[in-house]
């Protein structure tokens, strides 16, 4: 097994600046910008939120927003149509059923629509300080299946072998370090393992394209 504890003290020094990219200045906004991201890139994501935010100052303006013209606010971040159900729709129940807040538990933030565990763990970690799991994107799905991590696919099953072996104190993190990792050096297809800072510890260094 991979010695976890240094990949992540090498990591931490290579990315001091890890953290969530998306911008936001409260948890709605977070929501918003993270079921956004939803198979697009962090950076359409923040090209599309400012005026977003602008045009749908609070929660009540998302709620009552025309389901056809919040698509076309948001087509470019792509599934659109699913994007504008999920967001009007949360918006809708936090108002009937959380008092107009985010709710701040996995069981809460689940029942919104379009609201699974990847996006509830950033909600919490990144909206609120609250740690309860592991955010598992594509990144972090890829890396920790080439650092053999896991044998398993399914994010939810990922997250539970993850959360075994990385220490507590570093769930936060460690998402956004693999995050940045699968960016700017383990890419894939095309792994850049002569400039890796872990290529000794990883099992599938040098092992051709992935």
């Amino acid at each position: 097994m991979i010695n976890i504890k240094e990949v992540i003290k090498i990591l931490k020094k290579e990315y001091p600046e890890a953290k969530i990219a998306l911008r936001f200045k409260n948890t709605w906004q977070l929501l918003v910008a993270t079921i956004l991201s939803a198979q697009c890139t962090d950076v359409r994501v923040n090209q599309v939120t400012p005026l977003l935010f602008k045009k749908y100052r609070t929660i009540p303006d998302f709620a009552e927003a025309s389901p056809e013209e919040f698509e076309r606010d948001i087509r470019s971040t792509g599934f659109y149509r699913n994007k504008a159900k999920s967001i009007i729709g949360s918006a809708k129940k936090i108002l009937n059923e959380f008092k107009g807040r985010v709710p701040d538990t996995m069981e809460k933030l689940t029942s919104l629509p379009g609201v699974g565990r990847k996006t509830a763990n950033l909600i919490l970690s990144s909206g609120f300080g609250i740690v309860v799991g592991i955010v598992v994107d594509t990144h972090v799905r890829r890396l920790s299946q080439l650092m053999g991590l896991t044998k398993n696919a399914g994010p939810d099953k990922i997250e539970e072998d993850l959360m075994k072996i990385v220490p507590r104190k570093d769930w936060g993190i460690f998402s956004h370090l693999l995050i940045l990792h699968g960016r700017k050096i383990c890419k894939a297809g095309r792994p850049f393992c002569e400039g890796c800072k872990i290529n000794k510890l990883c099992p599938s260094a040098f092992k051709g394209k992935i």
